[in-house]
């Protein structure tokens, strides 16, 4: 059966050595997270993760979600318990203001700690963690009355949120949406249509059920220009805040799914139900997209979480297995064969993994706190720190999730026929990958957002900036001996982004399939470059923590290094790859006609 151990130690590693967290403490519920506040949060995380939510992901996945014939919807044993104890213990609100009864700590931890949960039970995690984008939606969009008539019962749990954007006929394309709103004499209106792959759409956890939803005023523009969001409660909520008459919304059908079984996703059919609109009428995606970039953020950590969990199990198989000798002879004499550990196949799969986790924790923190800055810092900060957010967060989101999906595969692989059973666990973790790289924008929807619209946006300027931010560390540390050769591999890779950027500024404006053709590469080249930025950051912080004496951490501190070596030489390199690809452009792509396929 599967194991699980949340990484508290690599990410306390991230948070205080690499950075520098209470470098922050003049922001905004930043001083109250003291070091060892941080330490102890993540310690109870770790065990609510492992203890509660864990060992309820096995089975979670073998039973699945049941939808009765009057439409209401069961979780699988044992989920109910789980939820209320994380509920109960503050964990939906613990970056939320305090005025809507939530904890206004760091935006960072909240991230840190989403990664133990999701990675210990990712279908559970994500009832509250949809719950968290339709706050985070609100917080911004939603006027007085809807923040405190909603926004309470959501921070504590005993309401959930869901977004609802897709329908059968249109994904990606939301202009094409038909959900319509009826204006009504009490300033309500009548929401009807129908949503598809609507996540935690209909579940037992909670006393209700908050959707936001995407439709179209009578008489608004075609195309996304028409678009509003509204609020439509499973349940109408009175002036008094109490639960009141059922609304005319309905799950219609649980989808039969690939993978997270556990989590209820639904057909949800709104049949005149009553809604409450959000902000402006026909602004509805720019409210919309405060929820789906927190969306896009949290499905980055998801690919993380998986990768971080399969090779956990990997590791812990190959140490046991026994099966073959070691090319450079027994290294377990005693027994009939070696540990598979000892071969360098296996270890080059192990370390790939390995130094992917240990790498996207960082950047994920990483921009986690550049979050945090927009929202908490003053004008100046705020502003550089946001046009990062915005650059990277397509890059999280489709190379975490993406990598994440190979290395569960990767890491089944190591269980070589074991992995193809199901009772070992590494199935599940495949099927529950998979879906990251679709929802919350296709990746490659992320990579053509990437290239299409968030590189030039204001003339490039957050590009620039992080390639600026990358190549002053280098030159700052090209000097050190012990980081000189972690700087050469970064500056290499960064120049083959910086490469690769010139060339779609020369060959993408005037032939946009060009710009198409390479975004994929683009999207990945670029994260190379940001991980290895990570890594040259870890190692200085292993380096400084070495050269300071920390006699407790050196081994620990020691494999740190040799990790970021072999990110270095063995999966660095592929920048040059990538800007090889992007280069060759579209022709050959695109020459085919369509009836060749």
């Amino acid at each position: 059966m599967p194991v699980y151990k949340a990484p508290v130690n690599d990410t306390l590693f991230v948070l205080n050595d690499v950075l520098g967290l209470e470098r922050y403490n003049n922001l905004p519920g930043f001083a109250d997270a003291t070091p060892d506040m941080i330490e102890a949060i993540l310690g109870e995380a770790g065990r609510i993760a492992e203890e509660a939510l864990f060992p309820l992901n096995y089975s979670g996945d073998q039973e699945g979600c049941t939808r009765h014939d009057d439409a209401s919807v069961s979780t699988p044993r044992g989920f109910k318990e789980a939820y209320k104890a994380y509920r109960e213990g503050g964990w939906i609100g613990l970056a939320v203001p305090e005025e809507f009864g939530g904890q206004g700590l760091p935006y960072t931890l909240h991230t840190a700690v989403g990664e133990y949960t999701s990675a210990a039970n990712m279908s559970l995690m994500m009832y509250p963690g949809l719950t968290q984008g339709a706050i985070a939606a609100l917080l911004v969009h939603g006027s007085d009355e809807q923040k405190a008539t909603y926004l309470p019962k959501m921070v504590d749990g005993t309401w959930s949120g869901t977004m609802n954007l897709t329908e059968p006929h249109c994904g990606t394309d939301l202009g094409m949406l038909r959900t319509k709103a009826v204006p009504q004499a009490d300033g309500s209106y009548k929401i009807s249509g129908q949503k598809i792959f609507i996540s935690a759409g209909e579940h037992d956890l909670t006393d209700n059920i908050i959707h936001l939803v995407l439709a179209r005023i009578e008489g608004a523009p075609e195309g996304t220009k028409g678009i509003s969001l509204f609020i439509v409660p499973k349940f109408l909520v009175g002036k008094d805040g109490a639960v009141g008459a059922r609304n005319a919304v309905s799950c219609g059908a649980i989808e039969h799914k690939m993978g997270i079984h556990a989590n209820a996703t639904c057909v949800m059919n709104y049949d005149e139900a009553t809604g409450f609109l959000i902000g402006a009428e026909n602004r509805g995606l720019n409210a919309m997209f405060v929820m789906m970039n927190e969306a896009r953020l949290m499905v980055g950590l998801q690919g993380i979480a998986i990768s971080e969990i399969a090779y956990q199990n990997a590791a812990s198989y190959a140490r046991d297995r026994i099966q073959g000798r070691s090319l450079s002879g027994p290294k377990a004499p005693d027994k009939k064969a070696d540990p598979i550990i000892v071969h360098p196949d296996i270890r080059r799969t192990l370390m790939t993994i390995r130094a992917f986790n240990e790498a996207g924790r960082a950047f994920l923190l990483w921009t986690a706190l550049k979050s945090d800055i927009a929202h908490r810092a003053d004008e100046k900060e705020r502003q550089t720190a946001d046009d990062i957010l915005g650059l990277v967060t397509p890059i999280l989101k489709g190379v975490m999730t993406d990598k994440g999906f190979d290395h569960a595969v990767m890491a089944q692989q190591v269980f070589g026929g074991h992995g193809y059973i199901e009772e070992h666990g590494m199935s599940q973790y495949v099927r529950d990958a998979r879906i990251a790289m679709i929802y919350e924008g296709a990746n490659g929807i992320q990579a053509l957002d990437l290239v299409g619209r968030k590189l030039a946006l204001n003339g490039g300027r957050a590009a620039m900036a992080l390639f600026k931010e990358i190549g002053d560390f280098c030159e700052e540390n090209r000097s050190n001996e012990k980081l000189s050769f972690f700087t050469k591999h970064l500056k290499k890779g960064l120049n083959d982004a910086q490469g690769a950027t010139m060339w779609f500024m020369q060959n993408a404006m005037a032939k946009p399939d060009n710009a198409g053709a390479g975004s994929t590469d683009y999207m990945h080249l670029f994260g190379l470059v940001i991980l290895g930025y990570m890594w040259a950051k870890m190692a200085k912080a292993a380096e400084d923590g070495l050269a300071s004496g920390d006699a407790a951490r050196e081994d620990y501190l020691k494999n740190k290094l040799v990790t970021a070596r072999f990110f270095m030489e063995r999966l660095m390199p592929e920048t040059a790859l990538r800007k090889a690809r992007i280069e060759a452009g579209a022709d050959t792509m695109m020459e085919l006609a369509a009836e060749a396929f």
